[in-house]
């Protein structure tokens, strides 16, 4: 009997070496801390509770990345630059030269667009230079800033699933030029997209997606309001072949599918028939994770008054769906707070009025307190059956032994089904643009990011992005948000559009030819 018992023992753990994926070994596996195929999200990070200290006299910060070592020059008396009196160079936006895009940056505008029967640039545009100055805003004077209202500010967005092969260019040239440890390689070009539908060949939301992988874990992901769920085979450790079940409000549907992992890149989907009906979304809840660092002042002031517009529209879009708000602002270990969480609320006005009552304020160096305010805010009482969205509005990365921690809770987010839709603000430095756009990839979500065009504040860092229609940033955040309820993709009318950079069609990259 022993015998017996031993050689499935063998064989158990034979079948598990060979069901890791290329390029994870068992050791990595042990020292990852989550042995076996299917690897699942971690614990949530569980914090202590909020403490406020007594209010410093914190110079307000408006650092950003520090830029590179400027060779010293002797001053005009012959005294060396480090003998004289040091001078710190405040301003968020820098401009960004260390990355390429891979097709040409032109743009066209509006009226051009006017004139396509599709919301695409080919054909309007002329293989151009990239105008560097123009759009980062760099060399414009002093101008007087408008008082903030609704619609003013401008945006892109970007979807890093619609753009593989783009995006893994873009992580290449980002990990060849900086250390950005904490956040693991999302290949979007690999994926396993499973599409549930119910009887009537809908999308089916909120479904759970089984996956059991050959050593016997499981790994369950919900599907978005689209029907899917989005699995990486190297991230998720999910080997050469798994099964493939689902259950939808605790009915397990009559059905196993055994799917074979492809090994090359490219993008495999699933579709599931169950024998449920879906039923109409209800519910939505949204949280706001803001910096509130000195940096973030007029994206502060402007979200102030544009979270009425931007719930308005989707109020209107769903006029039967309950829509409740909660805020997690949050600064640095040494301010005056490091979190502040309001749960949420059906009552918009509540919400207002604790994000007014914020002002944008202190942080001293570039890096902020990202961790702790990423882990209040997957901790909310999120509901079962809500379409759930993390609007995360900043401008810079946490510090450097706290990346880790961050994307824990992003992997947590992505195991609760709540979708984070990162706002790139100010001058977003490459790091903080990583993380951000990997979180976005991982919950099935869209990066954006503020543009010049406005006119309004500082220059900002133009992103890494191939293409991309600049609209309002209003327009931006509820474009997406009202994807996120309704289950599909909404492109901005024609009218929206201020300008298009390189050669956009609904949400895809085309390279130049």
């Amino acid at each position: 009997m022993r015998n017996w018992r031993k050689a499935v023992a063998l064989t158990a753990i034979s079948a598990s070496l060979l069901w890791t994926p290329a390029g994870v070994s068992a050791q990595q596996n042990f020292e990852q801390g989550n042995e076996g195929l299917c690897r699942r999200a971690p614990a949530p990070l569980v914090l202590d509770a909020e403490i406020e200290r007594a209010a410093r006299n914190i110079q307000p910060s408006t650092r950003a990345p520090p830029p590179p070592a400027a060779v010293t020059e002797p001053s005009a008396d012959g005294a060396s630059a480090e003998d004289e009196e040091a001078i710190v160079v405040t301003g968020a936006r820098i401009v960004r030269q260390d990355f390429e895009a891979i097709s040409p940056m032109t743009t066209v505008g509006a009226e051009e667009l006017e004139l396509t029967a599709t919301l695409s640039t080919d054909g309007l545009l002329d293989p151009v230079e990239p105008d560097t100055e123009a759009s980062s805003g760099f060399g414009r004077t002093e101008r007087a800033q408008p008082r903030p209202e609704a619609g003013l500010l401008t945006a892109g967005d970007h979807d890093d699933l619609l753009n593989p092969e783009l995006y893994a260019n873009y992580v290449d040239s980002f990990l060849e030029n900086e250390e950005f440890d904490g956040v693991p390689r999302v290949d979007t070009r690999r994926v396993l997209t499973i599409q549930v539908e119910d009887r009537a060949g809908r999308p089916l939301p909120f479904a759970n997606v089984r996956l059991t992988c050959g050593d016997g874990n499981q790994l369950t992901l919900a599907t978005t309001a689209d029907g899917t769920a989005v699995f990486f085979p190297e991230l998720d450790r999910l080997g050469a072949r798994v099964a493939v079940s689902v259950d939808y409000r605790s009915r397990r549907e009559p059905m196993s599918r055994s799917v074979v992992i492809g090994r090359t890149s490219r993008a495999q989907i699933e579709t599931v028939r169950t024998e449920s009906l879906a039923s109409p979304i209800r519910n939505f809840d949204l949280a706001l994770v803001v910096d509130t660092t000195g940096s973030m002042s007029d994206e502060l002031e402007y979200l102030k008054v544009e979270l009425d517009s931007i719930l308005g529209g989707l109020r209107e879009e769903h006029p039967n769906v309950d829509i409740r708000v909660a805020l997690v602002a949050y600064r640095d270990t040494t301010d005056e707070y490091i979190t502040r969480t309001f749960s949420f609320d059906g009552d918009v006005s509540t919400i207002r009025g604790h994000l007014s009552r914020q002002r944008a304020s202190g942080g001293g160096d570039y890096p902020e307190a990202v961790e702790q305010a990423m882990a209040r805010a997957v901790a909310l009482d999120w509901r079962e059956n809500a379409v759930r969205s993390l609007l995360f509005v900043a401008d810079a990365p946490p510090h450097a032994e706290d990346v880790a921690t961050t994307w824990r809770s992003a992997e947590v987010a992505r195991a609760k089904r709540i979708q984070i839709v990162p706002v790139g603000a100010s001058g977003v430095g490459p790091g903080a643009e990583y993380m951000m756009r990997a979180m976005a990839a991982v919950t099935q979500s869209r990066y954006i990011f503020l543009t010049d065009d406005s006119g309004i504040g500082n220059p900002h860092a133009p992103p890494a992005v191939d293409c991309y229609l600049v609209t309002s940033l209003e327009s931006s955040i509820q474009r997406v948000l009202n994807g996120q309820i309704s289950g599909r993709r909404i492109e901005p009318d024609r009218a929206e559009v201020v300008r298009a950079v390189g050669r956009y069609n609904n949400g895809r990259c085309r390279r130049s030819t």
